[in-house]
């Protein structure tokens, strides 16, 4: 049922419900929809899985092992459990879901706006208009990368790449490179390019250290045992603050974790946070040594708490002993600055992060910071929903494994919303 659009733009119609973006998100609410015979369609600017197709980089990997990639009515059946999907692989998969719950998808259709129309919505897109009584906005959270205001000021010699630009050490010319940012992307990045044989210098601000094994069990094992994935967003104290933890520092391979001390075993140079360009230098705060004696801190807690469950569920012979991690190692006197001509700093690349793209909601549901305001994906406008933000309704809400239960708990919400807008229709056209 997926159709492209193509001729020149139309009235498109009428539905019930109009989702919008077909990735795993989208889709996963277009079979909850389904099956609750709520008529639908899915609009979708590139192809089913679109953001996993492009700015991507070659070599990525999911972070969740194959057995936690799975939706409602479909997961993961190959024959490595423990192995983790390349991107061409989360592709195939979102494709295979989609052609198994039938979603009605129409692709190469970019929407250019959504607004308030009488009960429901007007949405306009570059082939024609829909009318429907409920939108849920499932197109993501990693649209924009987020890069200081103080990139522009970079010297015209250096070259400047966002993680979503950044596909393999090939691009790169063979000086020296900076990295912004030490989460997953960063360090993986680091990593793989340090191995090219370039010189990498990596700028750390707060981060998540997180092992990929403890105990002979991958971690998101133990983070799905445990219950923390399934943590609520209504549970935790500073939900604000919770939804802008850094990713782990985790890489896409079985039995290897990844830290800053590894990267420093192989060369890399770890500095500060990054806070701005003076003369031609990139500056580095003093903060170094907190934000990892900090993080170290936060991993100790969390395997803390894994051993806690671990006494109380099982023997200990199940899941071996419990581990320690040495701390993380940090130079007496880390530089403060870099001058990025006279050390031959040929790139630097922003691993800082990425916000979704909302220029095209005009509804008002943003706050000062023109964040999209919702509660647990329920926007205060009726009728508006939105899937797939980090911590949105649980820890697990930006994974694909997350999808299952935030459509469960949405679908519920908005079939509920739409009985509720019929019988008030019903009764002013009796009334």
């Amino acid at each position: 049922m997926i159709h492209a659009a193509a001729g020149r733009p139309l009235l498109a119609g009428t539905r019930d419900v109009v989702v919008i973006g077909a990735g795993h998100a989208g889709l996963a609410m277009s079979r909850c929809l389904s099956r609750r015979s709520i008529d639908h369609v899915v609009l979708e600017r590139g192809q089913v899985g679109n953001s996993w197709r492009h700015g991507r980089w070659d070599s990525l990997r999911l972070l969740t092992p194959n057995w936690q990639t799975r939706l409602p009515g479909h997961r993961y059946a190959g024959s490595d459990p423990d192995g983790y999907m390349t991107m061409p692989q989360v592709v195939e998969f979102i494709e295979e879901y989609a052609s198994l719950v039938g979603a009605p998808v129409r692709t190469a259709t970019t929407v250019t706006s959504v607004s308030a129309e009488g009960d429901g919505y007007r949405v306009e897109t570059d082939h024609g208009r829909w009318h429907c009584r409920a939108v849920v906005v499932a197109s993501g959270a990693c649209q924009i990368p987020v890069v200081p205001s103080v990139a522009a000021a970079l010297p015209g010699s250096v070259q400047t790449l966002t993680a979503q630009d950044y596909r393999n050490p090939g691009q790169l010319d063979d000086s020296g490179v900076l990295i912004v940012g030490a989460s997953a992307t960063g360090l993986q990045l680091a990593e793989e390019i340090q191995r090219s044989g370039r010189r990498v210098t990596l700028a750390v601000g707060e981060h998540i250290r997180m092992p990929r094994m403890y105990r002979r069990l991958d971690i998101q094992w133990w983070l799905d045992a445990t219950g923390i994935l399934d943590e609520r967003y209504d549970e935790v104290d500073d939900i604000v603050r919770a939804r802008r933890v850094p990713s782990p520092q985790l890489i896409g391979s079985p039995q290897r974790s990844l830290d800053l001390n590894t990267l420093v075993e192989r060369g890399v140079d770890i500095v500060g946070r990054f806070v701005g360009l003076s003369d031609g230098k990139a500056q580095f705060s003093g903060s170094l040594r907190n934000h990892c004696a900090m993080a170290d801190l936060k991993l100790e807690r969390l395997l803390q708490r894994i051993d806690t469950w671990a006494e109380l569920n099982s023997k200990r012979a199940q899941f071996g002993s419990p581990e320690r991690f040495a701390a993380t190692c940090v130079a007496d006197a880390p530089r403060l600055s870099l001058h990025l001509q006279r050390e031959r700093i040929g790139t630097v690349i922003w691993a800082t992060g990425f916000k979704p793209d909302y220029g095209w909601l005009r509804v008002p549901a943003f706050d000062r910071k023109g964040d999209l305001r919702h509660d647990g994906g329920i926007v205060p406008v009726p009728g508006l929903y939105v899937l797939g933000l980090n911590f949105m309704r649980r820890r697990k809400s930006s994974s694909i494994d997350g999808a299952a239960d935030d459509v469960r708990d949405l679908g519920a919400h908005l079939a509920a919303y739409l009985h509720k807008s019929a019988t008030r229709s019903a009764m002013r056209a009796t009334g």
